[in-house]
């Protein structure tokens, strides 16, 4: 069977959905280490400094310890909180993926998938997922990206998107296909 091919732009929506439904958090993990390394060490200062500052007062040292502990409680959880703030995603995606043309092949070995100058072929078994939705398929991979495939990409070609996506299912479900001669 000749290769079937697919190609277009992912737009910013596309590419907001494909995150959507494949993160499972709006807060990437190397922000979430930051912010627990660093809110026990701002913790940790406002009590040195809480303390040293109420030391030469006429409190208590109970009273002296119980404030300087509140008070890094609260700088801890405030600086936590701002971190992770701070570290929100607010711009979607990864690098050439906005703009470039994209150009999926349907193979018997595989999908072959271009953009620009970069080409990556992956295998049939290498498939873990194709979730189909309205307005476009989720194609999630053991070892590689996600890829997103918007409906609008075939056009008003009904029966070439009922193909794609029928050799998409074929090869996800029989494994690697073998070429006869």
């Amino acid at each position: 069977m000749p290769p079937l091919q697919i190609s277009g732009k992912l737009t910013d929506k596309d590419l907001k959905r494909l995150i959507n439904n494949t993160r499972s958090s709006t807060i990437g993990p190397t922000a979430l280490y930051y912010a627990g390394v660093t809110a026990p060490v701002i913790s940790a200062g406002m009590a040195l400094v809480s303390r040293a500052i109420l030391s030469s007062s006429q409190l208590s040292d109970y009273w002296i310890w119980f404030i300087s502990a509140l008070l890094a409680a609260m700088a801890g959880i405030v600086w936590y909180l701002i971190f992770v703030r701070w570290s929100y995603r607010h711009q979607a995606g990864r690098d050439g993926e906005v703009g470039a043309q994209m150009t999926i092949d349907l193979a018997p070995s595989g999908l072959h998938i271009r953009r620009n100058d970069i080409e990556t072929r992956i295998g049939w078994a290498a498939i873990e997922s194709v979730k189909k939705v309205r307005t476009s398929t989720l194609i999630t991979f053991q070892g590689a990206d996600p890829l997103l495939i918007p409906d609008r990409w075939f056009g008003r070609n009904k029966q070439m998107a009922r193909a794609f996506k029928a050799r998409l299912d074929e090869g996800y479900t029989h494994g690697p296909q073998k070429e006869k001669e």
